[in-house]
């Protein structure tokens, strides 16, 4: 794979948006010999996932129509990253004069819209590679060794996005290619891939109320479940784990502060009843794997009850909560407590997402 990488970079200073020779034999090598090339080495790379993502593909462009400043070549799994425009991915770029190869994790950069594609704004791709960041570093400690900048050195506006959009890179210049243990650098990069996978099927890049919202989506537009968002989610069993790890460190943190708590989530439009000497207060309890805790998803009876009884309820978010899946049944741990307990709901912007209809 080395010389298919070296191969690429020789032809790079050699650019011509025009179907040259010379673009020609960079469109063989990026589109089918290093497609090849990654190909061979899927089964093991796969060893570095999770067994559930055991849909990895690779795919390759040099341009579509007009040739690219910034071919590009993408290891992925079809079901987390469905086309380059979704998810994350493996990606290998390469330095518009040839100097360098950048093996890298990135994001979608842009969209379609009005039957043109857009960039992304900076401030979401901001959001989402520092995100992908953040679950790497929790994970390892450190992002090394993918702790290179990215610069491409191309004019265009795409290349561009996807400097951008990249979350994590090691650079290997042209001349140090031949040394270089390719092998090694995919393996490892792919481990960081499959975490951010695991991340986004726990959907800890999702705030709790947009969870629910598409599970309230799901349910109301049954037809649409395939052209969601990608990723599974979670299953009902999980979605259970992470209640009970809710309610149980939000007892903890409550029986800390000195209240006596009773779990009162069967039977009244709130979760806990929490009394210390003459103060009582009804507790909405909250539990999600999400790192992003901007919003929470609450029955018509639920926003009722904190309204009326503004100043006597609370609110315990507990975010990042943790599942592990190799058990028959599904174990939930960790987790990070808020807590806001004299609530103000009208201090948080209500939104309506769905309405049940009656017959007139």
């Amino acid at each position: 794979m080395q010389t298919i990488l070296a191969q690429i970079c020789a032809l790079q200073p050699l650019y011509s948006s025009s179907n040259t020779p010379e673009m020609q034999q960079r469109g063989r090598l990026v589109r089918s010999d290093l497609v090849s090339a990654l190909r061979d080495r899927l089964q093991a790379m796969q060893s570095a996932f999770d067994p559930v993502f055991d849909d990895l593909e690779v795919e390759a462009s040099d341009g579509i129509g007009r040739k690219t400043e910034a071919p590009w070549a993408r290891v992925f799994s079809k079901a987390m990253s469905p086309n380059p425009r979704s998810g994350f991915y493996l990606v290998i770029h390469f330095a518009a004069d040839g100097s360098a190869v950048f093996f890298t994790i990135g994001c979608g950069s842009t969209i379609w819209s009005g039957g043109d594609l857009r960039p992304v704004s900076d401030e979401e791709l901001a959001r989402r590679t520092s995100w992908a960041r953040a679950v790497v570093e929790q994970r390892w400690g450190t992002l090394a060794p993918f702790t290179s900048e990215i610069h491409l050195g191309a004019k265009a506006a795409l290349p561009k996005t996807f400097e951008k959009s990249t979350a994590l890179a090691l650079r290997v210049s042209a001349r140090e290619l031949a040394g270089a243990d390719v092998q090694a650098i995919l393996h490892s990069i792919a481990e960081r891939l499959g975490e951010i996978y695991l991340a986004q099927l726990d959907q800890r890049d999702i705030a709790p109320g947009e969870q629910d919202a598409a599970a309230i989506e799901e349910i109301s537009n049954p037809l649409k479940r395939r052209a969601g968002r990608q990723g599974m989610g979670l299953t009902a069993p999980e979605r259970r784990a992470v209640e009970q790890r809710a309610m149980e460190l939000a007892i903890k943190h409550l029986t800390q502060l000195g209240y006596h708590c009773r779990d009162t989530s069967a039977t009244q439009s709130f979760d806990l009843l929490a009394t210390r000497a003459d103060e009582t207060i009804k507790v909405e309890v909250k539990g999600t794997t999400s790192e992003v805790c901007d919003s929470v998803l609450m029955t018509r009876n639920e926003v009722d009850l904190h309204r009326l009884e503004k100043g006597k309820t609370g609110l315990l978010i507990v975010y990042g909560i943790r599942l592990a899946r190799r058990e028959k049944v599904p174990q939930a741990s960790k987790g990070t407590v808020e807590a806001l307990l004299g609530w103000d709901i009208d201090a948080w912007k209500a939104e309506p997402i769905a309405f049940q209809l009656h017959r007139a």
